[in-house]
């Protein structure tokens, strides 16, 4: 297992001497000064920008601030773990301090995965690593591989997401300290799961970030992005702080991969994209395990995710499939709003489209933006996918937070879930869908004054005049009872329909295992094709050398004759089926000529 120990550009770190360097590019500031566990020291220019200190004799934990020319205190960008919130004191971080258990684990391939995504402030009533950690076992026997953190990057407040964080290298303080992490992972890999973090490299959030004032260089004001100015991809010092991040998480951590939010906000004029730099690093420097790097994009672009000859992954591993969701979720609850707009016009041939051959939009011209969106997928394997029927966005942008078993309905739901867990692309779960969870996920933040009115008034205009919002009570997203109603109830696994959630989800997960992931590695593109679709009904085929996969879904009202489906049942709700009745699906399976 490899030392995490990661020096970078930007911050504190401990030198192979044992001493403390410093570093802060602040363009513009005149002079900046250490305040080190209240002791002030001129820190030393050292051109471009850059200051510069080292000090001796620094013992992990201690506070230290960066004093400005006017007197301001501000955190060091760069910051390993903060004391508290955002805007006070940062602290020296040892990253040898902690002594990791599971030494042996290198990891699991990436067709195995089923992503588990949790939000560490909701996923347990004390929202905290430690507490996070002691569900780990739950999760390992009902058959999760993979647990994906949503960001973690110090932000404003306690309370939040995690998509406006600001110190891009600092584990949020609310939820525990680095070491703290650092065990919750370990644990993780003693159980077998992987553990991937989201991490948001497109912008910084209004509270606590303080690099417009160090260095006004590091945004560009002409270049803009929903959330404000454009990060200067560009200027080598602001290159090298998102640049580095992605490494020091896989490397500082031992994290199994990374997931990489709204790329297509990533705008970068080098001639090698900063993405493309990221992985390739990543590639080069890691090489004892698998790392899985998957991204989400609404461009349906494919050009990041190649496979080498061999199968292997040179770039990006996968991609986040809002097609697959958005045509489910029209296809289960009819609302065709906003961006579902698109998957309005018999959704079951979209959604049969993304099965088969990765993206539903392949270059035709969407109705929501009037604009082609895509690309031809179809060379791409199923595993370069990641599918979901729900998830923190499409649950938590709702205006009230409705999961999609309380839009569905359970019996529909529980077809969905199964045609996800049973598919060659890769699936993940929003935490709580496993045992039919209803509380609902909420947009929640921790903001106050001027900036908590703002979000809240933007929050309700939002929904103004939205159809099938008219009229709909926006919950206030700074207030604590938001953020409490979001967590999952844990006293709904005890109870009957929980149990009986459970025990499906857990059966499908064994058969994934047992007779889907084998069918994987193998598994290459233009593998998919579409038997049958028609109202309320979809039917398709995978053939990969080691078999033929079958599914077949129905939760129209008419039933449909079983389509050709080569192979034996592996699965169907109702059982013993001759035909496909309303909420059905079937799944079969056909030994290959590589068996």
């Amino acid at each position: 297992m490899e030392s995490k120990s990661f020096l970078k550009s930007w911050g504190a770190d401990y030198t192979e001497e044992g001493r403390v360097r410093f570093r802060l590019w602040a363009t513009g500031q005149q002079t900046v000064t250490l305040r080190l566990a209240g002791v002030d020291k001129a820190m030393t220019p050292t051109g471009d920008g850059w200051f510069e200190l080292l000090v001796d004799n620094v013992a992990p934990g201690t506070e230290y601030q960066f004093v400005l020319a006017d007197g301001m205190t501000v955190p060091d960008p760069a910051s390993r773990g903060q004391k508290a919130d955002v805007n006070g004191p940062s602290l020296v971080i040892n990253p040898e301090s902690y002594s990791w258990q599971n030494t042996h684990w290198r990891g699991r391939p990436w067709e195995e995965s089923v992503v588990y995504e949790l939000h560490i402030g909701t996923f347990t009533a004390e929202g905290t690593f430690n507490a996070a950690r002691e569900k780990l076992p739950w999760l390992a026997d009902l058959g999760i591989t993979m647990i994906e953190v949503m960001p973690l990057a110090q932000f404003g407040g306690n309370r939040g997401w995690g998509y406006d964080g600001v110190l891009l290298y600092a584990p949020h303080a609310a939820y525990g300290t680095p070491d703290e992490f650092k065990a919750f992972v370990d644990a993780a890999h003693g159980y077998g799961i992987s553990v991937v973090l989201d991490i948001v490299l497109n912008h910084f959030g209004p509270e606590g970030n303080y690099l417009p004032l160090l260095s006004p260089a590091f945004f560009h004001q002409e270049r803009s992005t929903p959330w404000g100015a454009g990060i200067a991809y560009d200027v080598e010092a602001a290159r090298r702080y998102i640049a580095e991040a992605p490494l020091y998480w896989l490397r500082e951590y031992f994290l199994d991969g990374l997931r990489f939010d709204a790329i297509d906000q990533i705008e970068d004029t080098a001639q090698k994209h900063i993405l493309v730099e990221i992985a390739e690093q990543i590639r080069a420097e890691i090489t004892d395990r698998p790392v899985h790097l998957t991204t989400e994009d609404c461009r349906n672009i494919i050009d990041l995710h190649p496979r080498n000859e061999d199968g292997s992954v040179p770039l990006f591993t996968g991609e986040w499939n809002d097609d697959l969701h958005n045509a489910v979720h029209v296809f289960a609850t009819g609302e065709t709003h906003a961006y579902y707009q698109d998957f309005a016009q018999q959704p079951e041939k979209m959604i049969a489209r993304a099965l088969a051959e990765g993206f539903a939009w392949q270059g035709e011209v969407s109705p929501h933006s009037g604009e082609k969106r895509g690309v031809d997928s179809r060379s791409q394997p199923p595993v370069a996918f990641v599918d979901f029927i729900q998830n923190h966005d499409q649950v938590g942008n709702r205006a009230q937070g409705e999961r999609l078993i309380s839009l569905a309905g359970p019996e529909r739901t529980r077809v969905l879930l199964a045609a996800l867990l049973l598919s060659p692309h890769i699936p993940l779960m929003f935490m709580g869908e496993e045992y039919g969870e209803t509380n609902p996920f909420l947009f929640f933040t921790d903001f106050h004054g001027d900036l908590a009115k703002a979000v809240r008034e933007g929050r309700a205009k939002e929904f103004a005049g939205h159809t099938g919002y008219e009229g709909v009570d926006v919950p206030d997203p700074n207030a604590e009872s938001t953020f409490m109603m979001s967590k999952l109830d844990w006293q709904k696994p005890q109870s009957d329909d929980g149990k009986a959630w459970l025990a499906l989800t857990r059966e499908l997960l064994a058969l994934r295992l047992q007779k889907i992931v084998p069918l994987l590695a193998s598994a290459g593109g233009n593998s998919g094709s579409v038997i049958k679709t028609a109202d309320g009904f979809f039917a398709v085929t995978w053939t990969f050398p080691n078999g033929t996969l079958s599914l077949a879904v129905n939760i129209g009202e008419t039933e449909q004759p079983l389509p050709e489906m080569p192979g034996e049942t592996l699965f169907a709700e109702p059982q013993s089926l001759t035909s496909l009745p309303q909420n059905a699906i079937i799944v079969r399976l056909a030994p290959g000529d590589a068996q």
